[in-house]
């Protein structure tokens, strides 16, 4: 009679060691991502941002006749897609809400681009930067907040 007896498998310390180590590989990998998102967000952002002011210089020198225009304008006007011109509250683009209001003046002569994140601070951060740009052409950011910025007094991007 054969006494030998072979134990196939694993025993329960190496599938411990193993999960341990996925375990600490995803505590490194997992933070790596969501700074990798937000950078890509904030990328989308800023990217949006300026296609919103050329297309506000495309808007006054044609259809505009001299003045600008909100997002639903350049949308109209076939300036911008979808996607900028029904990104309010409801449905933001990457993370961001924006905006493009011009003032009240006849002729509309100055406007205000933002790009606001929609969660700006924790784990689940879509930015920690919010965009404007007006007439001037200057694209400015500043510290992400809950509210959008109100001027485009923020730093020049390069």
């Amino acid at each position: 009679m054969n006494t030998n007896h072979y134990q196939l498998g694993f025993s329960l310390i190496e599938l411990l060691l193993v999960v341990a180590i996925i375990g600490i590989i995803s505590a490194i990998a997992v933070p790596n991502l969501l700074a990798s998102k937000r950078a890509a967000n904030e990328g989308s952002a800023l990217s949006s941002v300026r296609t919103i002011t050329s297309a506000e210089a495309t808007y006054q020198a044609t259809t505009g006749a001299g003045s600008y225009g909100s997002l639903a304008n350049l949308h109209n006007a076939g300036l911008v897609d979808s996607s900028l011109s029904g990104s309010t509250l409801t449905a933001p683009k990457s993370g961001y809400f924006f905006t493009a209001d011009a003032d009240t003046s006849t002729p509309k002569s100055q406007y205000l681009t933002t790009a606001s994140t929609c969660q700006p601070s924790g784990v689940t951060a879509s930015g920690t930067r919010n965009f404007a740009s007006d007439a001037s052409g200057v694209v400015t950011h500043s510290l992400a907040s809950t509210t959008p910025m109100t001027s485009n007094n923020g730093t020049p991007i390069n």
